[in-house]
């Protein structure tokens, strides 16, 4: 324990030297170091737990916390009388009604068919975004989810997206990425299982 005790010691010690010798020099402030360091754990930790929060309602046909609403069972009506109206509702049956994020509410947008919920999309929130979908990489979904089900590349025009899919049960879950550089998660789809 003495061992353990000194040992820690020392690291701190280090760890203070090394942070007083920057400081010193006028690279970096002690004290902003600290809180950048501290501040991009935080981040990491709150867009893991994003999306970790993902992974067992998908099974359900579900997002998590967003009022019970399942894939092809709940109703437009259901929708409406739980958050109502779409600011943007959906122009045609193939288009969504999409709810803006604001306040710290995220965004979403849904989709129907026959009059029930077809896919749902989440687009996390506008306001310290790293700390949601921001933060979520490629990376950081196969290390914690494993090899996908399925990764492509989307092309619309110029605009070039990648979607890594997970199917979980009758469902899947669609990252869908800004660009090909794996960061950058723009929005989440949650459809029927279509994957074989």
């Amino acid at each position: 324990m003495k061992f353990y005790k000194s040992m820690k010691n020392i690291a701190v010690a280090s760890v203070l030297a090394g942070t007083l010798a920057l400081s010193a020099t006028g690279a970096v402030p002690s004290h902003a170091a600290a809180a950048q360091s501290t501040a991009a754990v935080d981040d990491h930790a709150k867009a893991y737990e994003t999306l970790m929060s993902f992974y067992k309602p998908a099974l359900n046909g579900q997002f998590p916390n967003f009022h019970g609403f399942t894939i092809g069972s709940t109703t437009h009506q259901s929708v409406i009388k739980a958050i109502g109206e779409a600011e943007s509702p959906a122009k045609d049956s193939d288009d969504f009604d999409v709810y803006h994020a604001e306040m710290g509410h995220p965004g979403y947008a849904i989709s129907y068919k026959l009059g029930k919920i077809k896919e749902m999309r989440y687009f996390g929130t506008n306001v310290e975004r790293q700390t949601n979908l921001g933060g979520i990489s490629v990376k950081m979904l196969v290390q914690h989810w494993g090899t996908p089900n399925e990764s492509v590349l989307i092309k619309s025009g110029k605009t070039v997206q990648k979607k890594i899919t997970y199917v979980r049960g009758k469902y899947q879950l669609e990252f869908i990425f800004d660009g090909t550089s794996g960061t950058g998660l723009n929005h989440i789809n949650l459809v029927n299982k279509t994957i074989k």
